[in-house]
């Protein structure tokens, strides 16, 4: 089943060359964390010696078109989204790329950033789909977004822990959450209860990355969220949001 590695926050004004520079870090962490999945690699064995990627971009209209992983790129199609029709800055500057080989891998991410919305938030979303019985290193993938893209919140989960969030805990879909893997900014951080029972990393921001559950314990997930929730680590951003983080 496809995982998700999710970042969310809220308004931060940020230039289109600084958002393709998250953008290259991104895609570079995700080179070295997922060899396998390196789309010059048919057997999904080996890389292609340290060269960037070369990803599809999903376009509004038309077929994908090829986006190498390299800043300058990455520069030129977010300049290309902000030039299309209907775009604006408060809404933010999206991007929808996909890799993968023949040997079962696929990673699609995509995401909005650099909006100032008072009312939607930004976010990176990375999923992963990965042959039967492969590693992926989902605390490093998460990790890789807290530092890169600096979130307010985050997580790994996919289709079952958000169906048991929804079903089970009544959370809002664009409500605050974590799954098998969490992480918090620092003001939420600084709100986990003691007696929450999962493994906590410090992060160099302030900010916490939580093991909380393997990922077939579902109920497990729902529980330390609730906890959290009860606690205010989940506390939504105010509306109108007026800054990116708790």
């Amino acid at each position: 089943m496809r995982r998700v590695v999710r970042g969310f926050w809220g308004p931060r004004e940020e230039s289109v060359e600084a958002l393709a520079g998250r953008w290259k870090r991104t895609l570079d962490r995700l080179a070295e964390l997922l060899p396998a999945a390196d789309p010059g690699a048919a057997d999904g064995t080996a890389g292609a010696g340290g060269a960037p990627w070369t990803w599809q971009q999903v376009q509004s209209e038309g077929p994908a078109t090829a986006l190498r992983a390299d800043e300058p790129s990455l520069l030129a199609a977010l300049r290309a989204v902000q030039a299309a029709d209907g775009w604006t800055d408060t809404t933010g500057t999206g991007l929808s790329l996909v890799a993968g080989n023949a040997a079962g891998w696929r990673i699609d991410t995509g995401g909005r950033a650099g909006g100032t919305s008072e009312f939607l938030l930004q976010a990176v979303l990375i999923g992963i789909e990965a042959p039967d019985g492969a590693e992926v290193p989902d605390a490093a993938l998460l990790a890789a977004v807290a530092e890169i893209w600096e979130p307010d919140f985050g997580g790994v989960t996919d289709d079952d822990v958000l169906d048991t969030l929804e079903d089970d805990g009544d959370f809002d879909p664009d409500e605050p959450s974590v799954g098998w893997v969490g992480h918090l900014s620092p003001a939420r951080a600084a709100l986990l209860p003691d007696e929450l029972a999962v493994t906590r990393t410090e992060l160099p921001d302030g900010g916490a990355l939580l093991d909380i559950a393997p990922r077939s314990d579902t109920e497990a997930v729902l529980a330390a969220n609730l906890r959290l929730r009860d606690a205010g680590a989940l506390e939504p951003l105010p509306r109108p949001m007026a800054r990116a983080l708790l």
